[in-house]
């Protein structure tokens, strides 16, 4: 399955789209919408403020390859878990592991994900710590 990276600079929001697919086989059609969680404003408030910077974009690029490329989403079984999307924004350190990860909202999948992401090695960011959301479907 592959993810969709957000990626958001000054003049707003562009997202990089992935052929993004999964089976949603164990998520029932009448379920609610999961909880938001209030941390996520700040952790994304911090990705915009690393653009503009040319570094910086050339990493959401190597990112984007890495994770579709070692299928990091599909850890876990996560998609399964809800219908709803999940965006999850990983805090990288200077070596590129991750070291804190916050989601938009609370379920089962969302903690998934996160489990999923916990201790990651992606490739070293330009700077630290580098903040890089993901689209989940």
């Amino acid at each position: 399955m592959k993810t969709t990276f957000l990626k958001i600079g000054a003049a707003g929001a562009v997202m990089l789209m992935a052929a993004g697919c999964s089976t949603m086989g164990g998520a029932a059609k009448d379920e609610a919408p999961p909880p938001a969680n209030p941390a996520f404003a700040t952790e994304m408030a911090k990705f915009n403020a690393q653009f503009p910077n040319d570094k910086a974009s050339k990493y959401e690029d190597v990112s984007i390859n890495f994770n579709n490329t070692n299928k990091l989403d599909e850890r876990g079984n996560c998609h399964d878990k809800s219908k709803y999307p999940v965006v999850i924004v990983l805090t990288l350190d200077a070596s590129g592991k991750v070291i804190r990860s916050t989601t938009d909202v609370e379920n089962s999948k969302a903690e998934c994900f996160r489990q999923a992401y916990a201790s990651v090695q992606l490739p070293a960011p330009p700077f630290a710590p580098y903040l890089k959301p993901i689209k989940l479907r």
